[in-house]
């Protein structure tokens, strides 16, 4: 298998988000986890603004040029990651069906959201004008 050109997009300032992207790993056949913060904007974060992805519904990975947001993002990441460790091994058995990933998404979302505010951080807002 040859390995795969791998970037996930999230917003670092969201500590489960955080958490979550260092504990993944990734399998070494796959490839390297390239991480971008979505806060730090730049090149990537303009294009997937410009095509109209918000930022502040979920994480964003593109693998081989192909684009995963949302639920499809932790159901990928799920399927590619590393069975070493016990939080790897949930992660799997929980998001490995593209269904359960879809019903929990939301509300791993608004939970995100509520973390968010009480932490008196901002959204990320990309697709705000102005």
């Amino acid at each position: 298998m040859s390995e795969k050109n791998l970037v996930l997009v999230y917003d670092d300032d969201c500590p489960v988000c955080s958490n979550y992207v260092q504990m993944l790993r990734i399998r070494e056949s796959i490839g390297e986890l390239k991480l971008v913060n979505a806060r730090d904007g730049g090149e990537l974060v303009d294009e997937l603004t410009a095509k109209g992805i918000n930022l502040d519904k979920g994480m964003v990975l593109i693998m081989d040029g192909r684009t995963y947001c949302n639920s499809d993002t932790i159901h990928a990441l799920a399927l590619i990651s590393s069975p070493s460790g016990i939080v790897n091994r949930f992660n799997y058995w929980i998001f490995k069906s593209k269904y359960r990933s879809y019903l929990l998404y939301p509300i791993l979302r608004f939970l995100r959201g509520v973390l968010l505010t009480i932490l008196g951080k901002k959204k990320l807002n990309n697709l705000e004008s102005g």
